[in-house]
């Protein structure tokens, strides 16, 4: 798996049977160098040169699946989940594009690859994501519900997962850290707002919150999806460092707070993966926002690092199965669709 937030590739073990069954099992996290980072970021949008960063991007995961198995030798992988790096989502134009080689990374890994797992969704006329909803929903089984799982990767995602069965909406809710990583990347050089320091450090502007919750996104009905830099108009480049920061977080949490108004019932609590989740400053404008427990994923005995791409291998199987990857009420589409395709190491 590689985000939005464009910081490196998550591989991730998970024995599964496509449906009830899941063990999750090991991970790893190899951060991208920063000079593919740039390459990765300059063809976002579907501009410059496309193939060779496709070409890299995907021996870099097989690299990563290399070193993975290097460190796990006795691990028998049956199948990789390859979603490739997300540069256009356009669902309105039945447009999204991966890139990502899956012939090409079958053939590396020696492993048969399914990739390619939004297209079908989108062709049917659906969003195309989020897709991680019917894996939260496999994870969550045992919870009490209604419960929410948030993923605050460079976009922010909900999962609301109720207690019937197939009772589950799902929708982008906002930015995640997108809009945040790069303000402060361009202010500081940094990479991220650590702990959120420059955020606690600055004065959220109230004028910039309420002109980003007027933007027509928030009032369409879910389910619905975003591009990484579909925000790139509210950034607010008249404010200094530490207050941009701080209103681009108070952006991230409001738009969240905003998206219960479609849940059929109140979630009982919030369960946020993805980076997100390590920054103070998101997480408690969060809290104050939604008013009940909100906590890491961890606090439940998942990996918050790892659910993303272990989404992908639990969809791979299902792929594999015939079985649904996304349903009307997690990405729009008019039916259930079975989506990805499979590339076998054998060619």
């Amino acid at each position: 798996m590689s985000g939005t937030s464009l910081d490196g590739i998550d591989v991730a073990a998970v024995a599964t049977d496509g449906r009830r069954r899941v063990t999750p099992g090991l991970a790893l996290t190899i951060p991208y160098a920063e000079a593919f980072r740039d390459r990765l970021r300059s063809v976002l949008g579907g501009v410059g040169e496309v193939a060779a960063v496709e070409a890299e991007l995907t021996q870099l995961h097989a690299a990563a699946i290399a070193e993975f198995r290097a460190r796990h030798p006795d691990m028998a992988i049956e199948l990789i989940g390859f979603h490739g790096h997300t540069i256009l989502h356009r669902p309105a134009e039945r447009r999204t594009w991966q890139i990502g080689d899956g012939e090409l990374l079958a053939r590396l890994a020696g492993i048969d690859v399914v990739a390619d797992f939004r297209s079908a969704d989108v062709a049917t006329g659906g969003e195309g994501a989020p897709l991680a909803p019917l894996y939260h929903a496999a994870l969550a089984a045992d919870l009490a519900k209604p419960v929410a799982v948030l993923n605050l990767g460079g976009v922010g995602n909900v999962t609301w997962i109720g207690p019937g069965h197939d009772e589950i909406l799902a929708f982008d809710t906002g930015p995640g850290n997108a809009l945040i990583d790069d303000w402060v990347r361009t202010h500081t050089g940094k990479a991220a707002d650590l702990d959120g320091v420059l955020a606690r450090a600055g004065q959220v502007s109230a004028e910039h919150v309420a002109r980003f919750l007027a933007l027509p996104y928030f009032d369409r009905a879910p389910p619905k999806s975003l591009d990484r830099d579909d925000f790139q108009g509210t950034i607010p480049n008249d404010l200094g460092v530490a207050d941009g920061a701080a209103t681009l977080t108070e952006m991230t949490a409001a738009s969240v707070a905003a998206a219960t108004r479609y849940f059929p019932r109140p979630a009982r609590e919030w369960l946020v993966c993805g980076g997100g989740r390590h920054n103070p400053a998101i997480m408690v404008a969060l809290a104050r926002h939604l008013g009940v427990s909100v906590r890491p994923v961890e606090a439940v005995g998942w990996n918050g690092d790892a659910l993303e791409a272990q989404a992908f291998a639990y969809l791979a199987v299902r792929s594999v199965l015939g079985l649904p990857l996304s349903l009307p009420s997690t990405t729009g589409a008019p039916h259930p669709v079975c989506g990805g395709r499979r590339f076998q190491a054998a060619g």
